[in-house]
């Protein structure tokens, strides 16, 4: 199971940090990844962070700005925002995978999902 948590609304320029808190998996070993849905728009990749090295991914579109990491002690996968822009506002979703593979990006990668959490970027 999947508890994602920390959304909100914030200012464009702000930041916020996501958390997903996981159960009953073996959480070393998996594969984290956020994506985001936005209103009218399909589900789409934000980042993924490997289980068995911690190698990280962005998509183009939040490099630099986005940071994945993973609390293996906590159970717990963080994303944090900065420098949000309004296109940011979305409900973020985080999944995770028993192995990984090349298709990070593509959401029937994973198994388990988080219920999601509203972020909203707005002044």
């Amino acid at each position: 199971q999947l508890q994602a948590s920390g959304g909100g609304l914030v200012q464009p320029g702000g930041s916020l940090r996501l958390s997903c808190a996981a159960s009953g998996l073996t959480f070393s070993r998996y594969s984290m990844a956020w994506f985001r849905q936005a209103p009218g728009k399909e589900r789409e990749f934000v980042t993924a962070i490997r289980g068995s090295n911690g190698a990280t991914r962005y998509a183009d579109s939040v490099k630099g700005r986005f940071t994945i990491s993973k609390d293996n002690t906590k159970n717990t996968v963080y994303l944090q925002m900065n420098s949000l822009k309004p296109e940011d506002t979305a409900i973020y979703y985080c999944a995770a995978a028993p192995s990984w593979n090349i298709y990070y990006y593509q959401h029937n990668s994973y198994t388990y999902w988080g219920q999601g959490t509203l972020v909203t970027v707005s002044s």
